[in-house]
């Protein structure tokens, strides 16, 4: 669907490239991740590729013709929520979509997708007196209003609660199902984990690494056994190798300490993102 070639883009006064020649392919009908810390390029990638910012290097291949060629057509195929909602404060959630609906040919019922993320009952009530988490639902379904053949979602899920969180990670997982394809942007990394067919790493606009989730694993993971144990009335935890758990010392601890977890471990995207990047997910 998308097919980026050698991207580079530097914001006006600055030296330095925001994006770094970077090269990556969004395939119809999978969830893109798209991963790096604060400042590493992944926002001014997502806005040259919605055309929100232009006169880049390098070439981008939308449906395999040059987006510069697209005209406002092109904003009739994608649907964007941004981790910044974006609506009209003093109107109310049906007045907003109501109005966004005017700008595109076909739009779908608001009614069920307001249902589905629990607006419904709400949606006679100003936009500014939402919380955070109802004005990212809000977004989330202004995205979708449209009918688009793929969506470019920006923390799509930070500050909602697990049960609103679950039903809107359903919902993507449903629309790419159906046939869309999906550009995501998260720093919550189960989520990540739990919905991408691929992700990218980027870092100081450069890509550090792309693949499935499951391969970059294989590829930085060793997998391990973690035992906690009471010794002298604290809480003891060790960790052995696959190769460790088959030497004496692993099976003498299980006979003689008093065991209360045994678990095996795996690298998570979490450890992979630190490791790629070198910049923990808090900084």
């Amino acid at each position: 669907m998308f097919k980026v070639s050698d991207l580079k883009f530097r914001y006006p006064k600055n030296e330095e490239y925001a994006v770094n020649g970077i090269d990556f392919e969004i395939k119809e009908g999978e969830i893109f991740g798209f991963l790096g810390p604060s400042g590493a390029g992944k926002s001014t990638t997502q806005k040259l590729l919605i055309k929100l910012l232009k006169d880049f290097e390098g070439e981008v291949l939308y449906q395999g013709k040059p987006l510069a060629e697209y005209g406002d057509d092109f904003y009739q195929d994608i649907g964007v929520s941004f981790e910044m909602p974006i609506s009209f404060s003093k109107l109310t959630a049906m007045e907003n979509l109501e109005f966004f609906k005017r700008l595109y040919k076909s739009t779908d019922d608001v009614e069920p997708l307001l249902k589905r993320v629990g607006l419904w009952d709400s949606r006679n009530k100003k936009a500014g007196e939402y919380s955070k988490g109802m004005k990212i639902r809000l977004n989330f379904v202004r995205a979708l209003l449209n009918n688009p053949k793929m969506l470019f979602l920006d923390e799509p899920t930070n500050g909602i609660d697990p049960v609103n969180g679950r039903i809107m990670k359903d919902m993507i997982r449903e629309f790419r199902e159906q046939g869309g394809t999906v550009f995501l942007t998260s720093h919550i990394m189960s989520d990540v984990d739990e919905l991408c067919d691929r992700v990218a790493f980027i870092a100081d606009g450069k890509l550090r690494e792309e693949d499935s989730p499951r391969n970059l694993k294989l590829k930085y993971g060793k997998r391990t056994v973690k035992v906690e144990y009471r010794e002298n009335g604290d809480v003891v935890a060790k960790e052995f190798t696959m190769d460790e758990i088959k030497e004496p010392a692993f099976c003498e601890l299980l006979r003689t300490k008093d065991i209360e977890t045994l678990h095996s471990g795996e690298t998570t995207l979490e450890d992979i993102f630190i490791k790629v990047t070198g910049v923990a997910l808090h900084e």
